[in-house]
């Protein structure tokens, strides 16, 4: 059994930690009063007052002469409580979104608003190395473009499809890309020269939820998203579980059928990938509309327009396709069942959905909380808030940048 260390803490990392807490109550609070922050940190008077004036000083925090908490009759008579709040344009960060053929990058702020952002096209049989150049260029080119002064910038946040090392930000394995030890972390810090920190981009996606968005205050929360792969993301107390070896979250490759089961390509059979990503969807409603060439998704498919063809599967249910609405009630089944299991093993407070299943929250969202309200063990899906993730498409990049935010900024090491 490995020995478990315990380490005291010096002055400095008692002070470090202070100010962490300090500005993490401001972030979830917006505006505090100097009183409001001691009581909700535990600091006494004399600390917060210092704190807030180096605070100040390094122009991370102002002050105004309100506080949005307090109606004016129940303010004290005199003068006023003055608000201590975050300058949320102080510093930027930088995020990148690895997806399977397409990338995001784009700049935030403290609050994680994303002032720029581009989003691009890759074809996944690219050299590794040459996929990441192209996104260095769009770093370097929206930077400059947006007049954003390097000094500014804490850092950069990349979520990467696949097993991802932290310690290393090495793209360990990622079956839908073809990439297999990438060295994502060593190449963009020579290339843009700042502190990077690389992650799953599922972990990611969590990770913006947590302290950007809808689980905001929720204790603990799993993060599912499917598109042309399906990965999960923990998060406890405002953690990441990562697992032994970075590899907790891969919920796609849960085994659900262990005979007959569609090839995976992680190399083995019957995985929930093979059920509820978006290409098992798109591969049923393809034999749907092969079986029923008069049905309404064959019709919508054989335009040429600009919708994808995922919409399109959602739109033909929406509009009364049956089978397609058999078919995607079928798909949530999966879906809910993997969640049964999920819930039993974790009992987590709220599960937030993304990618396709945000797509198609309005078809898919109430089959997958049935099967989970029905199956769970002893009510505990009764329990669970099962969510759309409350940034849309934007979720990956978010979840990039929120792996900068909170470790270059919120909580650093």
């Amino acid at each position: 059994m490995k020995s478990q260390g315990f380490l005291g803490s010096n002055i400095n990392q008692v002070k470090a930690h202070n100010v962490k807490m300090l500005l993490l109550s401001l972030l979830f609070s917006q505006k505090l009063s100097r009183v409001q922050l001691a009581e909700r940190t535990g600091l006494s008077n004399t600390t917060i007052t210092n704190l807030v004036a180096e605070l100040f000083d390094q122009g991370l925090i102002t002050e105004s002469n309100c506080l949005d908490d307090e109606a004016p009759e129940t303010r004290p008579v005199g003068r006023p409580r003055t608000a201590i709040c975050l300058l949320p344009d102080a510093k930027y960060v930088l995020g990148i979104h690895i997806g399977v053929g397409t990338y995001t990058v784009a700049v935030t702020n403290l609050n994680n608003k994303i002032l720029a952002s581009q989003r691009t096209t890759f074809n996944i049989t690219d050299p590794p190395e040459q996929v990441m150049n192209a996104m260095a260029c769009t770093i370097t080119t929206l930077i400059a473009e947006n007049h954003i002064k390097n000094k500014k910038i804490m850092g950069l946040g990349i979520g990467a499809s696949g097993l991802v090392n932290v310690s290393t930000g090495v793209n360990v394995l990622a079956p839908n890309l073809n990439w297999q030890n990438v060295p994502i972390k060593d190449y963009f810090e020579e290339a843009l020269g700042f502190k990077v920190l690389v992650d799953n981009n599922v972990r990611a996606m969590a990770l913006a939820e947590a302290y950007f968005g809808a689980a905001r205050n929720v204790e603990s929360m799993i993060f599912v998203y499917g598109r042309i792969g399906v990965g999960a993301g923990f998060i406890y107390k405002g953690r990441v579980f990562r697992g032994s070896a970075m590899g907790a979250g891969e919920i796609g490759h849960i085994t659900m059928l262990p005979e007959g089961g569609e090839p995976c390509r992680c190399g083995r059979s019957g995985c929930l990938e093979t059920l509820i990503s978006e290409p098992a969807i798109l591969n049923q409603a393809a034999q749907i509309a092969k079986s029923q060439p008069d049905g309404l998704f064959s019709k919508l498919s054989s335009k040429s327009d600009n919708n994808d063809m995922m919409e399109k599967v959602f739109t033909a249910a929406r509009e009364g396709d049956q089978a397609i609405l058999e078919m995607l009630e079928t798909r949530a089944y999966y879906l809910g069942c993997a969640l049964v299991n999920v819930v039993n093993l974790i009992n987590p407070e709220m599960i937030l959905l993304g990618g396709v299943y945000a797509q198609g929250q309005d078809l898919l969202l109430d089959p997958i909380t049935k099967t989970v309200r029905e199956n769970a063990f002893a009510g505990l899906g009764k329990q669970v808030r099962i969510q759309a993730t409350s940034f849309g498409w934007k979720v990956g990049v978010l979840g990039a940048a929120a792996l900068a935010l909170t470790n270059f900024f919120y909580l650093p090491e």
